[in-house]
């Protein structure tokens, strides 16, 4: 049982909290400390001149208001929504925060996730707490 789990939340077609939701309440001890992080990566520089320009302040507002609900499930639940690279900033949040366990999705690994590695890979080649990886059961 962990005191402080860190649950990375992201926000692409193939991920779905739920599984990773479910794996930080058979892991958490009684009145564990529960973070959701979601990392937003920057938008590709070409695209800015598209976007309304309010928009990276309006998605923050949804994804926070987002894990905010689902954070509001556990005892000790918190949320967190930080910019950059996101296995850099889930291990920077995890050793500055005294996390001892985070836990990641990862869908099936297909050949273009093998030669670039993928976030998931990253977490727990580097972590310095223990990490449990979550897969879809389909």
């Amino acid at each position: 049982m962990y005191s402080h789990l860190l649950v990375t939340v992201a926000y692409e077609g193939e991920h779905d909290a739920a599984r990773s939701l479910q794996v930080a309440r058979a892991l958490a001890a009684p009145g564990a400390k529960v973070t959701l992080i979601h990392v937003m990566e920057p938008a590709p520089l070409f695209t800015l001149d598209y976007l309304p320009d309010n928009w990276r302040e309006d998605m923050q507002r949804a994804i926070t208001a987002d894990l905010g609900a689902l954070a509001s499930t556990f005892e000790d639940g918190r949320v967190v929504v930080t910019e950059g690279d996101p296995a850099h900033e889930v291990l920077d949040y995890a050793q500055e925060n005294g996390v001892d366990c985070i836990v990641v999705a990862s869908h099936r690994p297909g050949t273009h996730s093998l030669m670039l590695g993928s976030t998931a890979a990253k977490i727990v080649g580097r972590a310095l707490c223990a990490v449990h990886v979550a897969r879809r059961e389909d």
